[in-house]
């Protein structure tokens, strides 16, 4: 392949446009959750993520595992966990089987936050993507997307 490749060019192309939907609905998202809620994005996905652990076995995750969910690096991660639990939202605690583990857990105050910007969050992902839906080089990635299904719905 050269760099003049009509495969590649249209890979990048996909990319671009795959790219761009990302960023108008994170930014739109974002706006929306800052406005009413005073919630970034990823404060909100930290949030999210983390309420759905549970107590039973592998319930837990590791800051990799969180890193991974929310696209930080770990370091990054643990800055955004920092600033939640200073805001009152997250609690740490150290893994009772092994010492050197650390485990956050969502604070009432931050269950609480997270229900009320859950309706927010997804009125702004509909509009986003109904808006991108639109863009004629953008609507199959809207089509692509509506047409995911998590894995337990899919089952």
């Amino acid at each position: 392949m050269t760099a003049t490749d009509p495969a590649l060019t249209a890979l990048a192309q996909g990319w671009c446009a795959l790219s761009l939907l990302h960023g108008r609905i994170e930014s739109h998202i974002g706006r929306a959750l800052e406005a009413k809620h005073n919630l970034s994005v990823r404060e909100y996905s930290l949030l999210d993520v983390l309420s759905r652990q549970h107590s039973g076995e592998g319930g837990h995750l590791q800051m990799k595992q969180v890193a991974d969910a929310v696209v930080l690096s770990q370091s990054a991660t643990t800055r955004l966990v920092t600033r939640l639990e200073d805001r009152g939202l997250l609690a740490r605690y150290l893994c009772p089987t092994d010492r050197r583990g650390i485990y956050t857990d969502v604070s009432e105050a931050g269950l609480q936050l997270l229900s009320e910007a859950r309706p927010t969050n997804d009125a702004a992902l509909r509009e986003a993507l109904d808006e991108a839906a639109k863009d004629p080089e953008l609507a199959p990635l809207v089509r692509a997307v509506e047409e995911l299904k998590a894995p337990a719905a899919a089952a």
